[in-house]
């Protein structure tokens, strides 16, 4: 059975940033989590959604604390007034979460356990920050030792040392990204996904976090931001899997690096005969997936042979695609991708990413797949690609077509 995408919504992108010391939060950072998903169940609902057919909801979220914890899948399809029968559920791998939750809802249909899931994720990096968790991996000593832990700015700057991947290169990058962004918002790119969120100073209709002037002159003269980390003992993890370097050359600043950001994304996933009897039409079928890892240290560099994989799967190659939404997890990831694979750039992020609009962790696969399904209607294409890697090297990729 055919697992078909029937609508795909998100939040704004909003500044990961809380208040404190008298400074503002981002636009979003009084909005809890919950509270993104309920603006989204309800646009969904208004855009032809039966609640009452859904037999699951599967979403991604990295730092399950606080606002997030408890299984926030199942209670925020409570907490928005849908029916008791919808059940739920939350999962984490890392970055890729989000497009985890979305093999999970079509693997479902296929295998006819469901007729209609929605899928997607969360993530308020303001209300439940980055490493609030204190998950092993990072706080316990004696796991981070054996498990060879660095943090994911000095992991991306050991890609772009092994690479060659020079410092210019990431900044022309990261401005492009920016300059795209901006374009796609002003030309309207992103109108049928994209929903606004009310906080109390008013809605929130775009993305907080794109800006003009981000010139190649401008993010040249930032300083390196993870530096100071790999002296600390990061670098030494890095030079010892890779001893044939001679030091880990920092080049990743905060300007070539993800913002940190709170969002939510819902994407609708059901079967032929579910989309009739709400009388939706699919605008994309889900052909495959891919799920790998790769060497734990470097671990950015997943991209590659995942997409390969879901490509193999699909029975594709990297020329039958229209759009590349790899997550710019850092400037150096689509770099590498775009090489490895000899892509033409201009297929990949066409509208900006991650650098310029943020990475809400859990919530960026759906996001990247509204964006990549938005972008072939735009383009009027047919197959596109979604693709992120995570923490400890883990990587999803997933192929649609467009119907």
């Amino acid at each position: 059975m055919t697992a078909f995408v029937y609508d795909a919504v998100r939040t704004p992108r909003g500044k990961g940033a809380a208040p404190r010391d008298g400074k503002p939060g981002g636009a979003l950072s009084g909005v809890r989590p919950i509270a993104l998903l309920t603006t989204l169940y309800r646009a969904l609902e208004a855009r032809g959604l039966d609640a009452a057919m859904v037999e699951d909801v599967v979403l991604g979220c990295v730092t399950q604390k606080g606002e997030q914890a408890g299984n926030i899948a199942k209670i925020s399809a409570l907490y928005a007034g849908w029916p008791d029968s919808v059940s739920g559920t939350t999962l984490n791998r890392f970055c890729a979460s989000g497009l985890d939750a979305l093999r999970y809802a079509a693997r479902q249909i296929e295998c006819g356990d469901a007729a209609l899931v929605v899928a997607g994720g969360v993530e308020s990096m303001s209300r439940a920050p980055m490493f609030s968790d204190g998950a092993s991996w990072f706080a316990d000593v004696d796991v981070r030792e054996r498990t060879q832990f660095v943090h994911m700015g000095v992991a991306a700057d050991l890609l772009a040392t092994r690479e060659g991947i020079t410092r210019a290169k990431l900044d022309e990058f990261a401005s492009r990204s920016h300059r795209l962004a901006l374009a796609a918002i002003e030309g309207g790119h992103f109108s049928r996904s994209l929903v606004p969120v009310e906080t109390e100073t008013g809605p929130v209709v775009r993305d907080e976090l794109p800006r003009a002037g981000m010139s190649v002159e401008k993010l040249s003269a930032l300083p390196a931001a993870f530096d100071g980390v790999g002296r600390e003992g990061a670098d030494a993890v890095c030079l010892q899997r890779y001893p044939e370097l001679d030091a880990v050359r920092h080049d990743h600043t905060v300007g070539t690096s993800p913002g940190l950001a709170d969002a939510a994304s819902l994407v609708v996933v059901g079967s032929a005969a579910a989309g009739a009897a709400m009388g939706m039409k699919p605008r994309a079928r889900l052909r495959s997936f891919a799920s790998t890892s790769s060497e734990p240290v470097q671990m950015l560099d997943g991209n590659v042979a995942c997409v390969r994989l879901a490509l193999e799967r699909a029975g594709l190659q990297p020329r039958d695609i229209d759009v590349f939404e790899v997550n710019e997890s850092f400037a150096v990831v689509p770099l590498h991708f775009e090489r490895a694979l000899e892509i033409d750039p201009e297929r990949v992020t066409p509208n900006g990413g991650a650098i310029a609009m943020g990475h809400p962790l859990g919530a960026t696969g759906g996001i990247l797949l509204s964006m990549a399904l938005d972008e072939l209607e735009r383009i009027d294409g047919r197959f596109a690609v979604a693709s992120v890697c995570g923490g400890a090297g883990v990587t999803m990729s997933a192929v649609l077509e467009r119907c």
